[in-house]
């Protein structure tokens, strides 16, 4: 099993030995996952408040200039005045007349909630309607107004225009300024209206609930117009029958000889209800004979009781004034004559006076009470001459009666038709009259709860509404920008980027100095550089289950990336260790370890491998101690075919023979094939990536060369790092803090 490094930032001890740790994997290769203890995914509010410190110059510069703008904006702004018109809508209608004419003229309670939601959803449809909008700008005579256009900040439309074009463009502007609203859970829709004129403002915003109002009453006027015509049809049709009905009828009564009378009842229009003239002449003579009887019995009864019995004796003579005077004077008379005749005898004169004035007073009562009781007998005579007449008469008139009876039979069935005729159009008049009544008549559901007053304050600009709007464009802006910058910016800036795209171990992390000679740094221990690279050796060792691997191939993607200094680095390092190490200069083409200790390269790698020297001939030993190396030698024609010849493979062999660690300086991976034929032959490869310079296209093309040649790959690491530049935790590990604590101390040997 081999071994591959995992980055482990919480248990090192120094920063950087922070990023070396083992881990079991597997192979690795190029495209092979990267086994790593690494912290739980999930956001990452630590490396947001980096990249954002990162891009805080670009973030406050855009966040300034949205700001600046929104001011300016708002400056710049004409000040506009909102009015609002608060109306009540129930959803149920009052009747002024107290009874709906018809059940679809009037608003019925709405029963359930989604119904009562749909309504006043409906009604603030209705409110924002264009219909509405062109009643306002009728009844404001806003087509074409200047005046209007001036008030609302509008260009004045040109005067070729024609009215239909105008009413357009009024209705439009009056649109996009008008605003109906209805919150949830109430009744209460407020209209308001923005215009640059307050007075303007208030006027349309009453003058569109006033509207809203009368359009609405006059909705339900016309929705009660189909019912009025369809019955005024109805009505029409009803009267005409009716019509031809009745002269039907009076034409047959003509012909008949037939003349019938209404009986006085007004709320009776039954045919049962009228007569004829002989049916009527019937009754009248009828109840009379009936009358004449009772009348001559009564004379009857009378006549027989005085005809019966004394005459002066019967009730009938009695009762009559003139008798009962002579019965008074009588009975004074006869007084006298009993007075008299007690003191004279019959003969005496006074005696004889008396009596013959008695019988004189009785012979006047006889007469009286004959004629009484001829009276009687006269009044006899008379009512039954009448009773025989009348009866006479009202036979007469039933066998007419019977006869117009017979004739009557068509004339009712006439007579029925026409009342039905009149019953139903007096029906539909009533239901007529009833409907253009109640049409419009009913109360408005609608009703306003506060008028519109002129405007004091200006609805915008706000200043404070637009900063706020200023800085969320600013923050969503510098978000975007950030987010494209972060998401195209492939350059490899920072320890992480090594591992997250790249998918290889970190091995080690090589800060930025201001020294221009790195050797001059590695021989301080205690500098950044020792450091840094005594933590990458740490790793070396530990990056193979046997430990370091004994051949070590350098390289990177392209030039001047610190190859060289780094294999430098790491040979001395391990040298330190006590341990036999050779540094091999394999660049053929731009050699450089000659340089570093300044001798001639007159004979080197090129010379063994071209059989002009010998292996112990071309190497040196270095000042420091069990640290040797070997030159690049004299430039060939093709380093490749030296570099993948039988030759290199046998030196390759020999020198893991006699030495710990063979660290091999080569060139670059890209557009040359040195550095794939040598990863093929060594046991490990070490990728050098510099920081803010590398790209990871270049770098994933020389992994993808480095993976074909079946490499080793052991890791990377990152050189001329800085971090003031990170927008990564890894600036927290590698802060100037750190550094200044060491360059505080005095330098030791």
């Amino acid at each position: 099993m081999k071994y591959g490094v995992a980055v482990q930032y919480e248990q090192a001890n120094n920063p950087i030995e922070r990023v070396a740790g083992i881990a079991p994997v597997g192979t690795y290769g190029y495209g092979e996952s990267l086994a790593l203890e690494e912290e739980p995914q999930g956001f990452d509010l630590r490396s947001l408040f980096q990249i954002i410190r990162a891009n805080g110059v670009l973030i406050v510069t855009i966040i300034a200039f949205s700001l600046a703008v929104a001011v300016v904006v708002t400056i710049l702004m004409t000040p506009q005045f909102t009015a609002v018109t608060t109306v009540q809508i129930n959803d149920q209608t009052a009747q002024v007349l107290g009874k709906a004419a018809d059940s679809d003229a009037s608003e019925t309670q709405i029963s359930t909630a989604q119904e009562a939601e749909r309504f006043l959803e409906t009604q603030l449809e209705i409110i924002n309607s264009r219909a509405l909008a062109q009643r306002v700008a009728q009844r404001l005579n806003l087509i074409g107004n200047p005046k209007f256009y001036q008030a609302m900040g509008k260009r004045q439309p040109p005067a070729n225009k024609g009215r239909r074009e105008l009413e357009e463009s009024a209705i439009t502007i009056l649109l996009k300024a008008e605003n109906g609203k209805l919150p949830h859970n109430t009744r209460l829709a407020s209209i308001s209206f923005t215009a640059h004129d307050p007075f303007f403002a208030a006027k349309v915003a009453n003058t569109w609930a006033a509207e809203y109002i009368q359009a609405n009453l006059q909705r339900r006027y016309d929705s009660s117009a189909y019912a009025r015509e369809f019955i005024q049809g109805q009505l029409a049709d009803s009267k005409l029958k009716l019509e031809n009905s009745e002269r039907t009828l009076n034409a047959y009564a003509r012909s008949a000889g037939l003349i019938k009378t209404r009986i006085s009842n007004p709320q009776s229009t039954a045919s049962g209800d009228e007569n004829s003239v002989t049916n009527a002449s019937l009754l009248q003579i009828n109840a009379a004979a009936n009358q004449a009887e009772q009348m001559r019995i009564a004379a009857e009864q009378r006549w027989e009781a005085v005809n019966n019995s004394n005459l002066l004796n019967t009730p009938e003579v009695l009762s009559n004034p003139a008798v009962s005077g002579l019965m008074g004077e009588r009975a004074r008379a006869e007084a006298d004559l009993q007075r008299e005749r007690t003191r004279h005898t019959d003969d005496f004169p006074a005696v004889v006076q008396l009596k013959a004035q008695v019988d004189t007073i009785n012979e006047q009562l006889n007469a009286v009470a004959k004629n009484v009781r001829f009276s009687l007998k006269q009044q006899y005579d008379a009512a039954r001459e009448t009773e025989q007449r009348l009866k006479a008469q009202v036979s007469a008139l039933k066998g007419s009666s019977l006869a117009e009876q017979d004739r009557s039979v068509q004339y009712n069935l006439l007579a029925r038709d026409a009342d039905t005729n009149r019953s139903l159009y007096e029906s539909l008049l009533q239901r007529f009259k009833e409907l253009t009544a109640a049409a419009g008549i009913s109360a408005s559901n609608i009703a306003i709860i506060d008028t519109a007053d002129d405007p004091i304050v200006p609805s915008s600009p706000v200043l404070l509404l637009n900063l706020a709007l200023g800085l969320l464009a600013g923050v969503i802006l510098s978000v975007a920008l950030v987010t494209i910058r972060h998401q195209l910016d492939d350059a490899v800036r920072i320890p992480e980027d090594i591992e997250t795209k790249l998918l290889i171990p970190l091995l080690g992390v090589i800060p930025k100095t201001d020294m221009d000679d790195p050797t001059a740094s590695l021989n301080d221990p205690k500098s950044i550089l020792s450091e840094a690279y005594n933590s990458l050796r740490t790793a070396l060792l530990l990056s193979t289950a046997s430990g370091l691997p004994k051949t070590l191939l350098v390289t990177s993607s392209q030039a001047a990336e610190g190859k060289s200094t780094t294999s430098m680095a790491i040979a001395r390092g391990v040298a330190k260790l006590g341990r036999r190490v050779l540094l091999v200069d394999v660049d053929m083409r731009r050699p450089s370890v000659h340089a570093i200790f300044r001798i001639d390269n007159k004979a080197g790698l090129s010379s063994v491998l071209t059989g002009q020297a010998t292996i112990e001939g071309v190497i040196h030993q270095s000042p420091y101690p069990d640290l040797m190396f070997m030159t690049s030698g004299p430039i060939p024609p093709s380093p490749t075919d030296l570099l993948s010849s039988v030759t290199m493979t046998k030196l390759l062999s020999e020198l893991a023979d006699q030495f710990d660690l063979v660290v091999f300086d080569s060139p670059p991976v890209l557009g040359l094939a040195d550095a794939p034929v040598l990863a093929s032959l060594v046991d490990g490869v070490l990728l050098v990536v510099q920081s803010d310079r590398s790209r990871r296209g270049s770098l994933k093309s020389s992994l993808r060369r480095l993976h074909d040649s079946h490499a080793n790959i052991l890791g990377g690491t990152l050189t001329m790092f800085d971090p003031k530049k990170a927008t990564n935790r890894y600036s927290e590990y590698y802060g100037y803090s750190y550094y200044n604590y060491h360059y505080n101390q005095a330098p030791s040997e």
